[in-house]
């Protein structure tokens, strides 16, 4: 695709799906065929009829399709569409989620800020694009270190700034297989929910820094819908009742895990209560969403880790 001072530059992206809108997903992979040497699809599960049209899709662009009997999680899939790229002569992997839109030169981008980075002589772990909500464009998704944990970075701009963040998402991240190789894979057993958070800790731990890219551009939603909240000016994103108890339990996880300095343990611990008071008193159906908070809340403590039957 593109040559390093190191050598060849190959970018294989891997897209996780999970019972998609084929149509949608196919503008996403069409649009990621422009910009990448390969496309790993790992489809999670999804229903045959799906399952088949999306595959007919991916085959037609040349990339590869991977079917999983079942649903294994974001962290699973993710592992497996990795796998497959370093077969696929990978030197760097771009992680993508069914429902989001790159820029046309956003993986340019990507690699010209990695590039950056690594010139003035940060060491880097992987960057990311700023991701934009269509539903409120002014929602963007980067998230800046702070004293008591990650808190939304200001954006400058310059499009060849580069943020600081404590983490980025999964969708748009550009990693390069030799940190993936040292850090390791995403904690599978988690499931969905924090799964990206706890291997930026992990990058971080092993001394690397990550960065937004802020001409780097993806659209991407986050969560069902968004709500309004009173005595919040953003609005807030909402999530099915099954994604309450990933997020009560891997929250849980997470502040065990040993990742965090100890004023984002509070600041975690206090959040995931502001989070289940919220969605138990005003969004419905309250009683489902109590039921798997409090599942969640239990195996957090206990340390229970897997997919929730």
């Amino acid at each position: 695709m593109t040559s390093a001072p190191d050598g060849p530059v190959r970018v294989v992206a891997v897209v996780v799906t999970y019972a998609p809108d084929v149509p949608t997903t196919a503008g996403l992979l069409t649009a990621l065929a422009a910009q990448v040497d390969e496309v790993v699809v790992v489809d999670n599960g999804s229903d045959p009829a799906v399952r088949d049209g999306l595959a007919a899709h991916v085959e037609r662009d040349g990339g590869l399709f991977v079917a999983l009997p079942e649903n294994v999680g974001i962290g699973g899939a993710q592992n497996v569409g990795s796998d497959r790229a370093r077969e696929a002569g990978a030197t760097h992997v771009l992680f993508s989620d069914q429902d989001s839109l790159p820029a046309p030169d956003m993986v340019a981008q990507l690699l010209a800020g990695l590039a950056r980075a690594r010139a003035r002589g940060d060491r880097t772990g992987a960057v990311g694009p700023l991701p934009v909500d269509d539903r409120d464009e002014t929602a963007t998704l980067l998230f800046e270190p702070r004293r008591w944990g990650p808190r939304r970075a200001p954006v400058p701009d310059d499009p060849e700034a580069l943020v600081p963040v404590a983490f980025l998402l999964a969708s748009g991240c550009l990693v390069p297989v030799e940190v993936l190789d040292e850090v390791g894979p995403m904690r599978a057993e988690w499931f969905i929910d924090h799964v990206d958070l706890e291997w930026g800790l992990r990058v971080r731990r092993a001394g690397y820094a990550l960065f937004g890219v802020v001409g780097a551009r993806l659209g991407h939603q986050l969560g069902d819908r968004l709500a309004r909240v009173p005595g919040r000016t953003r609005e807030v994103h909402i999530h099915s009742p099954l994604r309450n108890y990933y997020m009560a339990r891997n929250t849980l996880l997470l502040v065990r895990s040993g990742l965090m300095p100890w004023a984002w343990r509070v600041g975690y611990v206090a959040w995931i209560v502001k989070y289940s008071a919220y969605y138990v008193l005003a969004v419905s159906p309250r009683g489902s969403r109590l039921r798997q908070l409090v599942a969640g809340l239990r195996d957090g403590v206990l340390g229970r880790t897997g997919r929730r039957r």
